[in-house]
């Protein structure tokens, strides 16, 4: 199986984050097969960080398409988004969970669980299950200055793809910009199963 290409990531970010869905990340002797993203457009979405933080909006610029875009969110978990860069849209996609492969043993004891479903079905906890933190924030995943043991492969095994609103947003809340693999247990929301904040 091949790694992604920057190429890849030069699309629009929509595009893109369906894309990832069947898409195996590898990270330091351990994988998963990627089953949800959601995907923040760097104009017009008031839910992604270049609306509001200067910070993303200088990396968004400053680095190429296929970076490794970590941040703490609420100063609890470190969250690994990808860098999209170059199509008719921009934007960071963060990856949501993982179908577990690879150094499921390491897996479960950083995060202190056994059962595969618990390892990698949300953010915070695939990030803690690869052991990903801040010093990995503009690591590329693509292209020659890949590190050795990171990186995107394709899958030889097609995986249907449905569209969802995003989880734990409070603007932009009716963005159908997540994407999941039908119908499988590693997700951290099941499709249709979100539930939108009350208006005040």
């Amino acid at each position: 199986m091949a790694f992604l290409t920057p190429a890849f990531f030069q699309r629009d970010v929509l595009t893109v984050a369906q894309d990832l869905i069947g898409v195996e990340l590898v990270w330091l002797g351990c994988s998963g097969i990627i089953v949800e993203t959601e995907a923040y457009a760097v104009d017009g979405d008031p839910a992604c960080h270049t609306a509001s933080r200067p910070s993303a909006r200088a990396f968004v610029q400053n680095h190429p398409p296929g970076t490794a875009y970590v941040y703490f969110n609420y100063g609890m978990y470190w969250l690994f988004n990808l860098l999209v860069k170059g199509g008719s849209h921009d934007g960071l996609i963060l990856i949501r969970a993982l179908d577990p492969r690879l150094g499921i043993a390491e897996m479960r004891q950083r995060r202190q669980k056994e059962k595969l479903t618990d390892l990698c079905s949300g953010p915070g906890k695939l990030a803690l299950a690869l052991g990903i933190g801040g010093i990995h924030h503009g690591i590329p995943m693509t292209g020659r200055s890949r590190p050795s043991g990171c990186g995107l492969r394709t899958s030889p095994s097609p995986v249907e793809v449905v569209s969802d609103i995003r989880v734990g947003i409070s603007q932009a809340v009716d963005f159908p910009w997540r994407y999941l693999a039908r119908d499988n247990p590693h997700v951290s929301v099941k499709h249709g199963r979100v539930k939108l904040p009350s208006v005040k």
